[in-house]
């Protein structure tokens, strides 16, 4: 989601703040800014284009400055117009840049006006500046450390003074926000990954911190105001742009990329063993009597999926919750249950806050799943895993979903085995399954020319629904959740068994129903599903697993997976499901790659 990147040195660092933003452009935003302190004068330039528009336009106006602030914004308050874009100034002396969402930014902003502040946007950021600004007396660390004790809410800020040319305030409160390290030059970023090739000494802020950079250094106080320290690391972010090659976009690429990132995932991985997640695995894992999985989006998928595996291997009650509803609610805290967050980035703020709230609650046996190393959830949970996705840039996620599925397979193998429940043959034979995953995953992508011919057909329909039973429901839910969002056709899925309490009234030929039917106990439930779609002259497209003895016919397109891979079977059925999405979206002229509306990261509640 949003960006962040700030400097202040002892050289022009327009084209770090510029260069910064483009790294994080994969995020999605829908404008972005930068604000520069030069020769007394305090400028702004914003763009609701891309990232080269910005560049284009500070090229032409020669901009150059030792100190700014730069931003990617994806709209919460005000639409994505200019004059909401960041960085937002007040009385021409205090430039602001903002991730988060201000909830109390309406009695601000009414206190703010009757003091005399014009607003100019209808961004909850502007009421930042001017507040800070109401405070500022010549020290912009004491006004931003006054002006954050206002606020309520989500935030990483920067914020830079006309008066104060050589240093850049930050600070944080549920949203992530870095220092960096260099020689005479000090940065702040929403990532470290923004500031690789610049430098590669990072410190993480930690919530509640407010920092001052400047040019030899950098201080921080606390949540409590209180002076702190924090610990300056090597970071290997990756300087290397991610290139295309020969694919048309990214979601293509990250799509074939699956056998070998599951390869990556499971390197070195030759038994289950508890050491997979961290050094602390076995004493946090053999007390637990219960698996508490927090996610979004879909993560949120692979979670479901993952109950499955640890009720049925490792017969422990498990819970999947959607995490934005999670620490909403009344639940009923245990200390015995294993807490599991599950993300891409790291940084989805619904599922950090749904941690805390578990944490708080009395719940401190806690696993991260994540395909960031440096993340904050990597870093706030007692057991780790990281997933070698790799740098996954299109909005849809695909292969770090699959990874995902990988590390959830392996801690249900790992509950089964540290309860007693997985013999040492059953754990070789499901290691070994494991290591072919790659090949078969391989073989999957092989359908992308029949799965094509699907997506002409789908590219003319405007609906679509999915069906799914037993394991295979959660990836109902993650195709037709692909579809709709990089080709905009409404989709839904359901559990085919539930046809005939509601969906069924919607089944026409106009409206294409995708059903997932591997070859496994719930076989001819699924196909007396399908005979009721056919009844009301619905058109079936079935992935089938080769021994189903299901066919291509009048009113029904089959393609068959080429392997059966038992309770391995999602992370390969999902593979057609992206493809679908990929071509039906290629089809139909979108953005595949950044869908309307949607960002990457998402970092805002």
């Amino acid at each position: 989601m949003c960006g962040i990147v700030g400097a202040a040195a002892q050289r022009d660092i327009v084209p770090v703040l510029v260069e910064g933003l483009r790294r994080l452009e994969y995020r999605g935003y829908d404008s972005c800014g930068i604000a520069a302190l030069g020769d007394g004068r305090l400028e702004r330039v914003r763009s609701v284009a891309r990232v080269a528009d910005l560049a284009d336009q500070v090229s032409k106006l020669k901009l150059a400055a030792q100190t700014g602030i730069s931003h990617t914004r994806w709209a919460t308050h005000g639409a994505p117009l200019t004059h909401n874009a960041h960085p937002m100034v007040s009385r021409d002396e205090i430039a602001v840049v903002h991730n988060g969402i201000i909830e109390n930014y309406e009695d601000l902003r009414s206190e703010l006006k009757a003091a005399g502040y014009a607003f100019d946007s209808e961004t909850d950021t502007e009421v930042i500046a001017h507040l800070v600004r109401s405070y500022y007396d010549g020290d912009l660390f004491q006004a931003v450390r006054r002006a954050v004790k206002r606020l309520s809410g989500a935030y990483a800020i920067a914020v830079i003074a006309k008066s104060q040319p050589h240093c850049v305030v930050g600070a944080r409160a549920g949203s992530p926000l870095v220092v960096g390290v260099g020689t005479q030059e000090m940065f702040l970023a929403s990532d470290a990954l923004a500031l690789a090739g610049t430098t590669e000494r990072i410190a993480y802020l930690e919530e509640g911190d407010v920092a001052e950079i400047g040019r030899e250094g950098f201080r921080v106080r606390d949540a409590a105001d209180r002076e702190a320290r924090r610990v300056v690391r090597v970071v290997k972010a990756g300087s290397a742009p991610v290139e295309l090659g020969p694919y048309r976009h990214y979601m293509q690429k990250e799509i074939f990329e699956q056998p070998s990132a599951v390869a990556a995932t499971l390197e070195g991985v030759e038994a289950v063993t508890p050491a997979l997640f961290g050094k602390d695995a076995l004493r946090t894992l053999q007390g637990a009597r219960s698996v508490l999985i927090l996610a979004c989006g879909t993560s949120y998928y692979s979670g479901l999926v993952a109950k499955y595996w640890i009720e049925s291997l490792a017969r422990l009650r498990t819970q999947v919750e959607i995490a934005s509803e999670y620490r909403y609610r009344d639940s009923v805290p245990d200390a015995t249950t294993l807490v599991v967050v599950v993300s891409q980035s790291g940084e989805t703020a619904d599922t950090l806050a749904a941690l805390r709230h578990a944490r708080k609650l009395g719940q401190k046996r806690t696993l991260a799943i994540c395909n960031v190393a440096t993340s904050a959830m990597m870093r706030e949970t007692r057991l780790r895993f990281l997933t070698h996705a790799g740098v996954e840039i299109g909005v849809a996620s695909t292969k770090a979903f699959t990874t995902q599925l990988t590390a959830l397979f392996l801690l249900a193998l790992l509950l089964a085995k540290l309860g007693k429940r997985l013999p040492a043959r059953a754990e070789a034979q499901h290691v070994k399954r494991l290591r072919h995953l790659p090949t078969a995953l391989a073989s999957a992508l092989a359908l992308e020319p029949q799965v094509i011919a699907w997506a002409e057909r789908f590219a003319k329909k405007e609906h679509a629904l999915f069906l799914g039973r037993g394991i295979h429901y959660p990836i109902a839910l993650e195709g037709a959740l692909k579809l709709k969002e990089i080709s905009y056709i409404h989709a839904e899925a359901y559990p085919a068994g539930e046809l005939k309490h509601g969906p069924l009234a919607l089944v026409t030929r106009e409206m294409p129903v995708v059903t997932v039917a591997p070859n496994d106990a719930l076989l001819e439930k699924v196909k007396s599903n399908m005979q009721e779609v056919r009844a009301r002259g619905g058109e079936l497209y079935v992935l089938a697993d080769a021994d189903t003895r299901i066919s291509t016919q009048e009113g029904m397109h089959v393609i068959r997976l080429p392997e059966h891979y038992g309770l391995l079977s999602p992370i390969l059925h999902v593979v057609p499901l992206q493809l679908l999405a990929y071509y039906t979206a290629l089809a139909r002229g979108t953005d595949v790659d950044k869908p309307r509306n949607l960002a990457k990261s998402v970092t805002v509640e």
